[in-house]
């Protein structure tokens, strides 16, 4: 698990390592179990059965999109809510009970640097300071980046704006005065509602003077665009549609990932094998229901 975690954190893939830290007999999983969710809801490891995945992979989700931590109780019966818990039932248990702490691993933000001059050198100081990964642009190789700042002061700015802008990367900036920056923004060969997500000029307006002050103004204005906190993104964001399984009442994520069979022209996810193998057996009682 440490070498597969270092693997994907080098390739700055997001992923959950979970990790069991209570487990009550009887339960096939072991306190110190662990696995790795990846965002498309792949699992590799072990922390119990596939009813337990099936659980493992919602909340894990629901992790990465919220980027906080969460300790999930997963009880065979019905448990009063515990602060500080996610509990979930799960009647497909063995008869015991477990504790996983789920932590996400999302990869410290990749701000790509188009320039050389004062600005562009600061502004790599900076945010190294911060610890992000400041990278130099290097054209297609940069679109995968949080952010492009484009600091050249005239050369090749349409170029990498308009590059940035198409490969949907979340911050495009262009450092240069209000005046110029309006012009080369109307020069790209973009729709407007493209266009319109350039900042420039770059930065929040703090009144910065000098190189690393405007530095640290595009990089406040980076942190302002980025996803909110977690209660925050909760009370604005709906949460993910969730499947249910026709079997036994679970909430699966209705991912490739998951247990799934078609049937009468829907498909219908499961928790694990045994509840889709009842629905098989006689899925006009199920899918009624």
């Amino acid at each position: 698990m440490l070498s597969r975690a270092a693997e994907l954190r080098g390739g700055r893939v997001p992923f959950v390592h979970a990790r069991v830290v209570l487990a009550e007999s009887p339960t096939s999983a072991k306190p110190g179990d662990e696995a790795i969710v990846l965002a498309d809801g792949s699992i590799e490891g072990f922390v119990g059965g596939s009813c337990v995945e099936a659980t493992l992979r919602v909340q894990s989700l629901l992790a990465l999109e919220r980027r906080t931590p969460a300790l999930l109780r997963v009880s065979p019966i019905e448990e009063a809510p515990q602060e500080g818990r996610v509990t979930v039932v799960n009647p497909c248990l063995s008869g015991g009970t477990l504790e996983i702490f789920l932590e996400p691993v999302i990869a410290t933000p990749q701000v790509a640097v188009h320039g050389d001059g004062p600005t562009a050198r600061a502004l790599k100081r900076v945010g190294e300071s911060l610890g992000y990964q400041m990278v130099d642009w290097e054209g297609q190789g940069s679109l995968a980046s949080d952010a492009v700042v484009s600091a050249s002061h005239g050369r090749d700015e349409e170029e990498v704006l308009q590059a940035a802008l198409l490969a949907g990367v979340p911050y495009v900036a262009l450092v240069a005065s209000r005046r110029r920056g309006q012009a080369v923004v109307e020069s790209l060969q973009l729709e407007p509602g493209l266009k319109a997500l350039v900042h420039t000029p770059a930065g929040l307006d703090l009144g910065a003077q000098g190189p690393a002050e405007v530095a640290l103004s595009i990089l406040a204005e980076i942190i302002s665009t980025r996803p909110r906190s977690a209660t925050e993104q909760l009370s604005k964001a709906p949460a993910p549609a969730l499947a249910v399984d026709p079997v036994c009442g679970m909430q699966v994520a209705p991912l490739e990932t998951s247990l799934y069979l078609d049937h009468g022209g829907a498909r219908h996810f499961f928790c694990g094998p045994g509840c889709l193998r009842a629905f098989e057996a006689n899925p006009t009682t199920y899918s009624s229901s």
